[in-house]
C-alpha cells in the first residue's frame, strides 16, 4: 500500500498523533509520501522510523500509484486536500486534529486502529458531489470547483448587495442581502447550516441556496436539483465583491458573468465500516443527548 500524508500546518499539540501515524505506517510496511510543504514543517520535529519521500503536488499522482491520501487536520484541511487530489480519484481518509470534523471524522486516538482497518479492507468508499464555477473572466485558475460551497458576498462593512439569480436561465429571485451560499450536500453542514440552511444527506443529488442576512425576512433557503445550472448577476454600491470556493476567494465586479453547476468528477472519501454519516451527524450535533445531565 502506498499513501500520501497531507497536512496544512504543524502544531506542537498534534505531535503525539502525527508521530503515531508515521510509526504505524512504518511498522505496517506502508510506502509513505509526505506533501512537500508539510514535510518541511515536520522535519526536525517528527522521527521517521521508516523510508519516506516528498510528494510535490497533483501531477505526482500520475507518477506514483497512490492508494490513499491520509489527511491530518480538520475539515478545512480536507477541503485543501481536495485541490491536491482533484480528478485523480484517490480516496481520502481524514484524521481529525481539529474540533468538529464532518469530513475529517477519524478521532486522533484511533489512528493505529484505522490504519489496520485500511490494510484489512474494512472500509467503504463514498463519493461526494462537488460544484463547478463557470466564470468570465475566468476565476480560480485550474481549480474552479468546491466540495462545500460557493459564496457571493459583500466586502467588509459595505452595504448589502443585490444578486439576481437564474435557474436554468429562468429568473428565480433577486437576493438583497450580505450574500448567498450555494452549497452541496457536503457543504450543507458548514456555512449554509450556520445561516439557517437545511441539512441534506450526501447522496441526495441536491444543491442548497441559502441567503446570508437577507433584507427581506420572507426569504428562505431553497433546495434544488444538482442537475441545475444557477447563474448570477450582481450589483451594489461597492466596486467589487467576494466570490469564494470553499476556503479560497477572489474579488469580482458587476461585470463578471458567473454560473454554478455540478462538477464533472466527485471526491472519494474513506468511510470505516462502523462509522456512518448519520452516526457522525448525531455525535457532532449531539442529537439525542440530554445536556441537562
Amino acid at each position: 500500500m502506498q499513501v500520501v500524508v497531507f497536512g496544512k500546518q504543524y502544531k506542537d499539540k498534534d505531535l503525539p498523533a502525527i508521530q503515531e501515524l508515521f510509526d504505524t505506517l512504518s511498522a505496517e510496511g506502508v510506502t509513505t509520501y509526505v506533501y512537500t510543504p508539510y514535510l518541511k514543517d515536520l522535519e526536525g520535529k517528527v522521527h521517521f522510523s521508516g523510508p519516506y519521500a516528498a510528494f510535490d503536488g497533483y501531477r505526482d499522482f500520475h507518477v506514483h500509484r497512490i492508494d490513499f491520501v491520509i489527511v491530518l487536520g480538520g475539515d478545512g484541511t480536507m477541503l485543501n486536500a481536495v485541490t491536491l487530489v482533484r480528478d485523480a480519484g484517490v480516496p481520502m481518509l481524514g484524521i481529525n486534529l481539529g474540533r468538529l470534523g464532518f469530513l475529517a471524522s477519524i478521532d486522533k486516538h484511533l489512528i493505529a486502529d484505522s490504519i489496520g482497518k485500511l490494510l484489512k479492507g474494512q472500509y467503504n468508499i463514498v463519493e461526494r458531489a462537488m460544484l463547478y464555477l463557470e466564470s468570465s473572466p475566468p476565476l480560480f485558475g485550474e481549480i474552479p470547483f468546491a466540495l462545500n460551497d460557493c459564496t457571493l458576498l459583500k466586502r467588509d462593512t459595505s452595504s448589502m448587495i443585490t444578486i439576481h439569480t437564474f435557474l436554468n436561465g429562468d429568473y428565480l429571485n433577486s437576493y438583497w442581502a450580505d450574500g448567498i451560499i450555494i452549497a452541496t450536500p457536503t457543504g450543507s453542514t458548514a456555512y449554509s447550516l450556520s445561516c439557517g440552511g437545511p441539512i441534506v444527506l450526501p447522496n441526495s443529488g441536491n444543491f442548497v441556496i441559502t441567503p446570508v442576512a437577507p433584507h427581506n425576512l420572507n426569504l428562505r433557503p431553497i433546495v434544488l436539483s444538482d442537475q441545475s445550472v444557477i447563474s448570477f448577476e450582481i450589483e451594489g454600491r461597492a466596486d467589487n465583491f467576494i466570490c469564494t470556493l470553499d476556503s479560497r476567494f477572489e474579488l469580482i465586479t458587476a461585470l463578471h458573468q458567473l454560473a454554478v453547476r455540478r462538477n464533472d468528477f466527485n471526491v472519494r472519501l474513506v468511510q470505516l465500516q462502523e462509522l456512518t454519516f448519520l452516526q457522525t451527524l448525531r455525535e457532532k450535533l449531539t442529537w439525542g443527548a440530554d445536556m441537562r445531565n
